[in-house]
């Protein structure tokens, strides 16, 4: 019994040590200010569309994105290259291409990035109103 009791403290102590080194080398956190976005009605005739996501760096470590990936050729993300330092805000631009695609459209972009949660999808969504 006193040595389950040994080996149950020294699991126990270990789990606090490794719980204490990555508390000190901290962690990226990345919040969006919104997730989604709906660009209501939008006329195929006038061209692509965008909305900027913006985001802040709310861990104590910078945020990096690493890549933004759309559900579909149509969808094209730009993300910034330069780490996002611990309070600094980033942006995320969504271009949406209603060409050829009439009627209700519902995107996701996946971004990966360094944080706690590496991935975070953002959506788009409206309908596109055909040419006449």
């Amino acid at each position: 019994m006193r040595t389950q009791l040994k080996h149950f403290l020294l699991v126990i102590a270990i789990c606090m040590a490794a719980t204490a080194v990555a508390a000190g080398q901290g962690v990226a956190k990345i919040t969006f200010k919104s997730q989604s976005y709906d660009f209501g009605y939008i006329k195929e005739a006038n061209g692509p569309v965008s909305h900027t996501f913006e985001f802040t760096s709310t861990g104590s470590k910078p945020i990096i994105v690493v890549q933004a990936n759309a559900s579909c050729g149509c969808t094209r993300p730009q993300y910034p290259t330069n780490p996002i330092r611990p309070g600094k805000k980033g942006k995320i631009k969504v271009t949406f291409s209603p060409i050829g695609r009439p009627g209700a459209f519902r995107k996701t972009i996946k971004v990966r990035t360094n944080a706690q949660d590496p991935v975070t999808t953002l959506v788009i969504e409206g309908i596109v109103i055909p040419k006449k």
